[in-house]
């Protein structure tokens, strides 16, 4: 495998601002934040893997510096590589990057528009390499909107499973995700940012990239489930031994099974509700029912309603019926943030618990997003020139939402909405850890002590 050359892994233009900063600028000091978007608070998360995978150790060789500059004549039609620069970085660090990261803790909760992370070049030599970098570090809005776009369907379910005096599972949304999205890698950190709030996954990258980068051990499981392939294959005049069959390969443990193939009704009424009925309630696990067509929130309804009427169940204490603990459902087609609100809203309207569905969600949790999601920015606040920090910072009169931060900060604690950004002087502790200095990682996270993290209630990190 060839290896990347870190010095063309950002903008085109970006070769040209090392002559554009005002003379004898020494450093450049930028941070990331999220200006707003769907939510009003992000889940940061994703960072060191970039860290990890990108910028850690010897990443900058002579051959990189010699292919990028012979790339850049081509692209440019003109002398604008900063040879020198980058050659001082080969020379005097060993091609390890003279920077300082600093952020937030991985996992943790933040309010919109406060800082998540800063960076600042540690060598005055180079102070066009802190924004140079902001091509690839930018990138850690996707894993963190993944994350942010989970954990919020988390708290969505959690309402409903309250109202409806269901117990948590981990498993309320599984990501069906790695088919639709536009890379291995994004699978791997999509799925892995997922895995974060849930532990359902057919995203088998998300699984591998959270043991590769954050040192976990298996964090996310699956179960036996047929596809559409699997029962159309045995044709529509044997649907009934395509089941049977599926009972008898695995008579334990969960199992899902799509049902809308031909007739998601018979398949329910007279399929599973009679003619299988006692294999089911004998199997040692549940079977899970899965349509996979119509409008969701009426399916939902329409087959749950029959499933209470062939298997029965109880109700709980708040008034709630849940089925037969041999039999659910599963809804995985057209789901996203708003469809899974109707459903939850529809089901819990027609008197079930949250207990008796999960969900499935692909190309609207991994890839049915983008950077503006949560308006995520990368700016400069601060420089130093001629040995004198000055602030930084841009207010177009167009748009006043991009208005950015000026001089050097830091994340702060706040009693009223948990934390705030301010300036560096202030006298309170910094929320802001560093987490890479000139080419080492400093702070790495294990991926439980991420989850861990994300579950703390805001009064618990607040005493933190």
């Amino acid at each position: 495998m060839t290896k990347r050359n870190l010095i063309l892994a950002t903008d085109a233009y970006k070769h040209t601002h090392w002559k554009q900063y005002p003379p004898r600028t020494e450093r450049v000091y930028s941070y990331l934040e999220s200006r707003g978007g769907r939510f009003d608070e992000t889940l940061f998360f994703g960072l060191q893997y970039y860290l990890r995978e990108y910028l850690a150790g010897v990443v900058i060789e002579p051959w990189m510096v010699d292919e990028a500059e012979a790339f850049c004549r081509k692209l440019f039609g003109a002398d604008y590589f900063n040879r020198e620069g980058w050659d001082w970085i080969v020379r005097e660090h060993n091609g390890r990057l003279p920077l300082r990261i600093k952020a937030v803790p991985e996992g943790t909760v933040i309010p919109v528009r406060n800082v998540l992370a800063t960076v600042e070049n540690t060598d005055e030599r180079v102070p066009f390499l802190t924004n140079f970098i902001e091509t690839l570090l930018m990138k850690v809005w996707y894993p963190t909107t993944v994350a942010t776009l989970s954990w919020q369907i988390k708290q969505r379910i959690g309402q409903y499973a309250a109202l409806t005096g269901a117990e948590w599972n981990p498993f309320f949304l599984n990501d069906f995700g790695f088919r639709g999205v536009s890379s291995s890698e994004s699978a791997g950190l999509g799925g892995m940012a997922h895995l974060v709030n849930f532990w359902g996954t057919d995203t088998l990258a998300g699984i591998e990239y959270a043991m590769r980068y954050y040192d976990s051990d298996v964090c996310g499981f699956s179960v036996m489930a047929a596809e559409h392939s699997t029962v159309t294959s045995w044709g529509r005049e044997h649907e009934l031994g395509a089941y049977r069959h599926f009972i008898e390969q695995f008579p334990t443990g969960l199992m899902s099974v799509v049902a809308d193939s031909f007739d998601i009704y018979h398949a329910v009424d007279q399929l599973f509700g009679v003619e299988l009925k006692d294999e089911i309630l004998a199997r040692d696990g549940k079977f899970v029912v899965r349509p996979d067509s119509g409008d969701p929130p009426t399916m939902s309804v329409a087959v749950l309603e029959r499933l209470w009427q062939r298997f029965g169940g109880t109700v709980n204490a708040q008034g709630y019926k849940v089925l037969n603990p041999k039999i659910g459902m599963i809804y995985g087609d057209g789901i996203d943030y708003d469809t899974i609100g109707d459903i939850l809203a529809a089901v819990s309207g027609a008197g079930f618990s949250v207990d008796n569905i999960v969900f499935g969600m692909g190309g609207a949790l991994l890839q049915k997003l983008d950077r503006d999601t949560h308006k995520f920015a990368f700016k400069a606040s601060a420089v130093k020139v001629a040995g004198a920090w000055r602030d930084v910072y841009k207010d177009p009169v167009s748009d006043p939402g991009k208005s950015s931060k000026r001089g050097r900060l830091k994340l702060v604690r706040d009693s009223w909405s948990g934390y705030e950004t301010v300036a560096e002087a202030d006298l309170r502790p910094d929320e802001l850890v560093t987490v890479f200095e000139n080419g080492e990682i400093c702070q790495q996270y294990r991926f439980e002590e991420v989850r861990e993290r994300s579950e703390m209630p805001e009064q618990m990190l607040a005493e933190q």
